[in-house]
């Protein structure tokens, strides 16, 4: 594999898969580096994994080369495992980090704290021509706080306390989040399977 798109327009997500492919001589294309406007994919699936496989197959098929894609949310026990899939557009359809935590602190506010238990979910799907599509899941566990605090990160990472942290998301560093988040172990585990190659 000497050519990888990542199928996205976030450039902190392209530098983070950049750094990774780097010592593998892997040459990295996201989105942003194609001329002709590539449509949205329309995330249909019922799991991250099929909509991480969505987005890689699609974009495989239009350029005949390897694609990685991610789908990534926030489960929650006591809310049977929502918002899930729907993480980006729980309170809506216009997505608004704000609105979807205001949505998940109401929901959550007669749950106990012991009883707020959740985890950030990360599934990469590498995607190549005439191969299956290749899954790597990783996760990071911890709990949803009773009110956001915090100024860094997006998402929920005001109102998520990893497992064994007095910090959320929100209130660590760029840095101290790459150690534990969900994207990390992840590409962790990409990591091993490009080791193999």
């Amino acid at each position: 594999m000497e050519q990888l798109i990542i199928a996205t327009k976030n450039k902190g997500k392209v530098e983070d898969f950049r750094n990774l492919f780097l010592k593998y001589n892997i040459t990295i294309k996201s989105l942003l580096d194609f001329d002709e406007s590539i449509p949205d994919i329309e995330e249909t699936g019922e799991t991250f994994e099929e909509n991480a496989a969505l987005k890689a197959e699609t974009i495989a098929e239009r350029f005949s080369l390897p694609v990685l894609a991610d789908d990534s949310g926030l489960e929650v026990d006591a809310l049977d495992g929502r918002p899930g899939i729907y993480s980006a557009r729980y309170a809506g359809l216009e997505k608004s980090d704000q609105a979807n935590i205001d949505k998940l602190l109401e929901e959550l506010k007669t749950i106990p704290e012991e009883e707020r238990t959740a985890r950030f979910v990360c599934v990469l799907a590498v995607a190549r021509p005439g191969k299956p599509t290749l899954f790597k899941r990783g996760t990071c566990e911890g709990r949803v706080a009773d009110q956001p605090t915090g100024e860094n990160g997006f998402g929920y990472d005001p109102v998520f306390y990893p497992k064994g942290s007095t910090k959320t998301m929100a209130e660590m560093t760029p840095e101290e989040k790459n150690q534990i988040s969900h994207r990390k172990n992840a590409m962790k585990q990409l990591e091993e399977w490009l080791q193999k190659l």
